[in-house]
């Protein structure tokens, strides 16, 4: 899954109206985050065979530290911990440490099964991956859903309101029609480069919120 990771991000600020989008869109995406950084030091791998799935060609046969469940569930203590070392909102920590292992669900759902349970454990995933229709269906019903409840919650307060918020779901589909119907990458090193490049969300969700603000709350 991948514009699905962002849906939950966006919708999170209905439930956390103090917590910055930096930081929960950085939540469902952490996973994601790590797993680039673990394919350049050698920790995980994965294979590039076109037709593994109707939706991605992407083996990914060996993520255990990223993506298993329980390595899951450790981020996102770690994640929601750093969060309230900084911030002392309880509320905000859960609604993050959520945001972060919706990830490992969303994957069991959409992968194939490449998802450990722990490291070395057995793997799961329903395959969702199989349907490019379906999967398709299902993330921008997601997406759409969410950036609602998004605009529900927030209002624009700057003249650069509109840019930072469309610029970045403008480019958010342009990479995942990209990566469903584009040319697969060539090896897993370009794999990893491309990947890295979801490192931009954190500063991209700082930009949206310093020209919105939440109905509910200022953000932290």
């Amino acid at each position: 899954m991948f514009i699905g990771h962002f849906a939950v991000g966006f919708a999170s600020k209905r439930a956390a109206p103090r917590v910055s989008l930096a930081w929960l869109l950085t939540a469902p995406l952490l996973l994601d985050l790590l797993w680039p950084v673990f394919l350049l030091l050698g920790w995980e791998h994965v294979r590039i065979q076109p037709g593994f799935t109707a939706f991605t060609p992407l083996d990914l046969y060996h993520m255990p530290w990223s993506h298993s469940l329980v390595m899951s569930l450790v981020w996102s203590g770690v994640f929601a911990g750093a969060y309230y070392a900084r911030s002392r909102h309880a509320g905000g920590a859960v609604v993050l440490f959520g945001g972060v292992f919706s990830h490992w669900v969303l994957d069991w759902i959409t992968h194939a099964p490449d998802m450990a349970l722990w490291p070395g454990g057995p793997k799961v995933g329903l395959g969702l991956w199989n349907s490019i229709a379906g999967t398709l269906a299902v993330e921008f019903a997601m997406s759409i859903a969410a950036v609602w409840v998004y605009l529900r919650v927030t209002r624009g307060t700057g003249p650069r309101a509109a840019l930072a918020l469309w610029s970045l779901i403008a480019l958010l589909v342009i990479l995942y029609v990209g990566s469903a119907f584009g040319p697969p990458p060539p090896d897993e090193r370009t794999t990893a480069f491309f990947a890295l490049s979801a490192l931009l969300t954190p500063f991209w969700g700082a930009w949206i919120e310093r020209n919105r603000s939440s109905v509910g709350g200022a953000g932290r």
